[in-house]
């Protein structure tokens, strides 16, 4: 399975803008630039993105990981915190935390503790990453 992603970039990087388009289209010539990186401009960027299939991803593989565990999922939120700092050569991505609330049907905090666990290993974007990556999860 392959997929793609498209992005546009013109001009210079502090005055430029650029335009993001999946192949999906849910993402269609989605505006993103150097303010809405660094600073609070109006658009996305790529960091957003990359937080946002991180949760997504994490969720999936843990709702698939506590469905074998016989608990019953009825409710996975996962919200992603990534950070991007200035290192030695540039910029990089240094952390990530993944802050998971799940609503089981059949609540066992080890099982629980154990399918998070795996999935923040085991997800393909947190396989992908080379940023520090903490889940705080809880059952409600």
């Amino acid at each position: 399975m392959q997929r793609q992603a498209s992005a546009v970039w013109n001009g210079s990087l502090r005055d430029g803008k650029g335009a993001l388009t999946t192949e999906s289209k849910t993402l269609d010539a989605t505006q993103y630039s150097f303010s809405t990186r660094f600073e609070n401009g109006v658009g996305t960027n790529p960091e957003e993105l990359i937080a946002a299939a991180h949760a997504g991803c994490f969720s999936m593989d843990l709702s698939s990981r506590l469905g074998k565990a016989g608990l019953g999922v009825e409710r996975i939120d996962t919200n992603a915190t990534l950070t991007l700092e200035k290192v030695e050569d540039g910029f990089s991505i240094t952390t990530i935390v993944l802050d998971v609330k799940a609503k089981l049907q059949n609540p066992d905090q080890a099982r629980f503790d154990e399918a998070v666990d795996a999935a923040k290993k085991g997800c393909p974007v947190s396989k992908v990453l080379k940023a520090d990556i903490s889940v705080c999860a809880s059952l409600v």
